[in-house]
């Protein structure tokens, strides 16, 4: 039988994370957090670049009108496009850094934190505008990771890595509202990590020591299972011109004998059909 995914880009990342398409260049934008680079890839020439941050960073962007938005280990930074770099949101908190990030419907950043020791209680979930306005959304987070919003924008998913849960909340005017679980990791399964909602509205969770990515419908039925040749998938998203093709990011920390492709982007040709991601408006 052969496999559903390729290799996209062979790499050796720490933990490789946070994969988003970038429709203005066309290229996969994605990042190692303990290796503090940015990487991105483009899937029609197979050019990769690399550039290294100034610590450790745990997701990044597109922003309207050109540029990247970075959640960095001491807050929220914009690189403009002629690549000078400034803080939007300066919060140095010791033995914090920032994890998963996404972009609301509104164009604000929806930027995850989480202790290095992954206590619990000791991350957050907060909004940042473009004008610098930030608000803690959720105060009480261990690793917080996957965020995204249902095709209509009424419903928001979330994932604290600890819980094995992806919870659901209303949205309404720019608030998550009625928190309750979608699904519910068995245990074996591995961790929920990252997550991307496809057109259909179903949601599909990279499983960190699950070596898998799981797509759930919008009821949280399980209906499809992408298995992975390395344990610690981290996050996924739809990408290329017509955002058909699912990409997936992993890592390789904390394996004493990693398998080979560990830290590598893999891709599921065709698996289905992707939102279009709002740029940040800032």
């Amino acid at each position: 039988m052969t496999a559903p995914y390729e290799v996209a880009v062979r790499a050796e990342a720490q933990l490789g994370e946070g994969p988003t398409w970038d429709p203005a260049s066309g290229r996969l934008v994605w990042i190692d957090i303990l290796g503090a680079r940015i990487h991105t890839y483009d899937p029609v020439s197979g050019r990769r670049t690399v550039r290294t941050t100034h610590q450790h960073i745990g997701a990044v962007k597109p922003r309207v009108g050109g540029g990247l938005v970075l959640n960095l280990r001491d807050g929220v930074a914009v690189l403009d496009p002629d690549h000078s770099f400034r803080w939007l949101h300066h919060e140095p908190v010791p033995g914090r850094r920032a994890n998963d990030a996404a972009v609301a419907p509104d164009g604000s950043l929806w930027a995850g934190t989480m202790r290095y020791d992954e206590a619990p209680g000791g991350g957050t979930l907060s909004r940042i505008t473009g004008e610098a306005l930030v608000e803690v959304v959720l105060d009480d987070v261990a690793v917080s990771n996957g965020t995204g919003w249902s095709p209509d924008g009424q419903l928001m998913y979330y994932i604290d890595s600890p819980t094995r849960r992806v919870d659901v909340f209303d949205f309404a005017d720019g608030r998550p509202l009625n928190r309750r679980p979608l699904v519910e990791i068995e245990d074996g399964a591995g961790f929920p990590d990252g997550l991307t909602v496809d057109a259909e509205g179903c949601v599909w969770v990279a499983l960190w020591e699950g070596s898998a990515v799981r797509r759930y419908t919008p009821a949280g039925e399980l209906d499809r299972v992408i298995p992975l040749p390395v344990p610690r998938v981290t996050a996924c998203t739809f990408a290329g011109p017509d955002l058909t093709d699912l990409y997936i990011t992993t890592a390789r920390v904390g394996l004493a004998s990693p398998p080979a492709l560990s830290g590598s982007v893999f891709v599921v040709p065709g698996a289905g059909k992707g939102l279009a991601q709002p740029a940040f408006r800032g």
